[in-house]
């Protein structure tokens, strides 16, 4: 098929490459334009996308609004049998999504009506679920409303968001090619009409650890928010992200260390830290970091309050 597609970080990247590398004809590759970036944050960074059809000599495009008629008009001149979209980052009006011959389907991180919205993942773990997955979906103008064609899901287990993140991604891209391949066989089903809940934008005040939860909770923030934005708590003016941890039982104030190992109280159980990072240093298991800035039994860190 001759396919127009539009997505903007790594996790659309598995679903272009498996596009192309089925015979699929990628004729343009719609992205979020470069981001300030880098080590001092001003130089122009490309999206993933961006660079993956670049190397690819896929034509890239990259408008900040797809809602007025020359952008539409271009778009339509393509001549597309599909549109597929995996975290595009724009919002589609209806003259984009009629463009191509058979529409546009969307692969989504989570089994729908669950999940609809910008942070999928993120959500899923926060709530502990038991499992999510992926969804292609044919698109229409309601956010995450489209038909489903196809679903798969995978247990959630102890994943961090990223492990998720990674697995989901190459799961959407066997999917679609899997749709495309058969469109009949895959028919449009509407989506439940119960069980519908919105993955709103994950805020960053959001990683802030809060230690007045259980410990089960706690440990959820950090496998959500791992490895970005990183969930955090702050000692003595500074910010320590965590990036994995491990559940205990035990007690104390929420927020207080209870042992040289960094065991942490919570508002029920215990929460340790097991890789961490201190700002402006590099991420090390807590060991290594307790070796060069020991953090006392006794010490209060933020309660989230």
């Amino acid at each position: 098929m001759r396919i127009i597609f539009m997505g903007t970080p790594d996790f659309a990247v598995p679903a272009l490459v498996a596009l192309v590398e089925a015979g699929h004809e990628v004729i343009a590759a719609y992205t979020q334009p470069p981001r300030p970036g880098g080590r001092r944050g001003r130089e122009l960074t490309p999206s993933p996308i961006q660079r993956e059809a670049e190397a690819r000599g896929i034509e890239v495009r990259h408008p900040t609004s797809l809602k007025g008629e020359q952008e539409q008009a271009e778009f339509a001149a393509l001549d597309a049998d599909i549109g597929v979209v995996a975290a595009y980052g724009l919002i589609l009006p209806q003259a984009i999504l009629d463009a191509p011959r058979l529409g546009c389907l969307n692969i989504h991180a989570s089994l729908l009506p669950r999940w609809r919205g910008a942070a999928p993942i993120q959500r899923a773990v926060l709530a502990g679920d038991e499992e999510t997955g992926i969804t292609i979906m044919q698109m229409e103008a309601g956010l995450d409303t489209g038909p489903m064609r196809k679903f798969e899901s995978t247990p959630i287990d102890r994943k961090s968001a990223g492990e998720l993140t990674e697995e989901l991604a190459w799961m959407g891209g066997r999917l679609i090619v899997q749709v495309l391949a058969d469109l009949d066989a895959y028919p449009p089903t509407p989506q439940p009409e119960d069980g519908v809940t919105y993955a709103k934008k994950i805020e960053k005040a959001e990683a802030r650890l809060d230690f007045s939860q259980t410990a089960d909770q706690v440990e959820r923030q950090v496998r959500a928010f791992s490895p970005a934005p990183g969930a955090f708590f702050e000692l003595e003016g500074e910010r320590y992200k965590v990036f994995a941890a491990e559940t205990g039982t035990g007690g104390g104030w929420p927020g207080q260390v209870l042992d040289d190992r960094l065991t942490i109280a919570t508002g029920r159980g215990t929460i340790r830290p097991t890789r961490i990072q201190r700002a402006g240093k590099p991420a090390m298991d807590t060991g290594e970091l307790l070796r060069g800035k020991p953090i006392a039994a006794g010490t209060y860190l933020n309660t989230g309050n």
